[in-house]
């Protein structure tokens, strides 16, 4: 009698800390048995992965999907087809929309986009100066982290002061969720900008002069302070400099529960790749020296930086590509290639297979409460699944990307090693380097299995909110 809806033989699983052959049988979306080869018993469907390697799919914390407001750069079903293709079987979707996921009533409107998803997601909500009084339902209303925006980037959001950041700390921190970063100071950058302009710097390596890695550096040092009062727990997104890997590791050191991501094309890509790329390596914050990108490898192999991103932010080519660099939008495509780009360093030796998996799947999903459900392929897990041919080599073309922003930095760039299936709670929503399109819908957010450990607060009789109900006692 056939048990499982799927059996996958004949692969190579991969962990964070091991690889084995063993045979995976799925049922109703879940992981029902691991086991040797040939062990397990026939399923209604086999998948033969002789040669292949299986990993978890990778679980993407950091993309921009455009919906609602800026549909024609990207929408739920374009984005999510893109992270299939991918490899990606999780993605959490920022808030910089238009209108910004800043109330309830805005995540109801981002909630019913992302009906056609084709991978699973989570949704976050903002944290600025102006919905404060906001933020509660946002956590009764399900998101699954929040956003701060302490520099500028696109949609132009307000950066909220210092207080507001406090307050908001206070308020998101008994929920246990994490706030995720965009660290850099918007003072040091609107300033510098400014003078830049004045001073006729119009080239691609001004951006690189406005942001400077100071700008990080503090941003996370001032944020890491606020999550250690208020025992809040907070994400360094697109970590792109050695200089900001000193606060994080100090406030690491101190029992912060703090967490950095960084991207591919802070790994890949540095200043030398400017003269190049013109505009189109424009990102914020932006690429940097050489040096910064090999000191966040080996923050990334001692656990300084956790885990892998993309900040997805696709544009038309036509936004990406102009002669003055600060009218060109900031950022690029990226879930589609992510996996790609990762796995073509381990081709090259530079990370193995087992690194790329805690880096992409593992601790993510430790990380943002999915783990065990998510991230490794055991038994009781869902099913979300990438299987990986390390000996085929694509070329990198925008034009074949799945998502909307038709540019990329990569652009004919040669990578070994492609997810050549991808399986989202047990089906296929890309097959043999195809989208699955009757899958579109399939994707669920993660609200349901969401669980992170419990909040440990500090200072709570310090609150604003506390400090205002003891005014109002007098």
């Amino acid at each position: 009698m056939r048990t499982a809806d799927l059996l996958i033989k004949g692969g190579t699983l991969v962990s964070g800390d091991a690889r084995f052959r063993a045979d995976v049988a799925v049922k109703d979306g879940l992981i029902l048995a691991v086991g040797a080869p040939g062990a397990l018993p026939e399923a209604a469907e086999t998948l033969d992965a002789s040669g292949l390697f299986v990993l978890p799919g990778a679980i993407d914390v950091h993309v921009h999907f455009r919906e609602p407001g800026y549909t024609h750069k990207e929408d739920w079903e374009t984005g999510t087809a893109a992270a299939a293709m991918g490899g990606t079987t999780t993605v959490f979707e920022m808030p910089n929309t238009h209108p910004p996921t800043r109330s309830v009533a805005e995540l109801r409107v981002k909630q019913e986009a992302a009906r056609k998803a084709y991978v699973d997601y989570g949704i976050y909500g903002l944290l600025a100066e102006d919905n404060i009084d906001c933020l509660q339902g946002l956590i009764d209303g399900g998101v699954n982290a929040f956003k701060c925006f302490m520099g500028n980037t696109f949609g132009n959001l307000p950066s909220p002061s210092t207080g507001a950041m406090l307050e908001g700390f206070e308020i998101i921190a008994p929920s246990g969720l994490r706030i995720a970063l965009h660290a850099e100071t918007a003072s040091i950058m609107a300033w510098r900008q400014k003078r830049l302009i004045e001073a006729g710097r119009n080239d691609p390596l001004a951006h690189v002069a406005a942001r400077p890695a100071v700008v990080a550096a503090e941003a996370v040092a001032r944020a890491a302070i606020l999550a250690e009062w208020t025992g809040a727990r907070v994400h360094v997104l697109h970590i792109s400099s050695a200089l900001e890997l000193g606060p994080l590791r100090d406030a690491k050191a101190r029992g912060v529960d703090i967490t950095g991501g960084t991207c591919p094309c802070y790994l890949l890509l540095d200043t030398r790749d400017y003269a190049r790329l013109g505009s189109v390596i424009r990102v914020n914050p932006p690429v940097r020296e050489a040096s910064d990108s090999t000191a966040i490898w080996a923050a990334l192999q001692d656990g300084t930086v956790d885990l892998i991103e993309t900040d997805h932010a696709p544009h038309s080519p036509e936004e990406k590509t102009k002669a003055v660099i600060w009218e060109a939008d900031c950022g690029f495509p990226g879930v589609e290639t992510q996996m790609p780009l990762m796995l073509n360093q381990v081709a090259k030796g530079r990370i193995s297979l087992e690194d790329y998996v805690r880096f992409s799947a593992e601790q993510p999903a430790k990380r943002f409460g999915l783990w065990p459900v998510k991230g490794r392929i055991e038994a009781g897990a869902h099913a979300d699944i990438a299987v990986v041919d390390m000996t085929k080599t694509e070329i990198i073309e925008a034009a074949r990307l799945h998502s909307r922003g038709k540019i990329t930095p990569f652009e004919g760039d040669s990578v070994t090693g492609v997810p050549v299936h991808t399986l989202v709670r047990g089906r296929f929503v890309q097959k043999d380097r195809r989208l699955v399109a009757e899958a579109r819908g399939h994707g669920r957010q993660v609200t349901g299995i969401q669980r992170m450990p419990p909040a440990v607060l500090n200072h709570a009789d310090q609150t604003l909110a506390s400090v205002l109900r003891r005014s109002d006692q007098r």
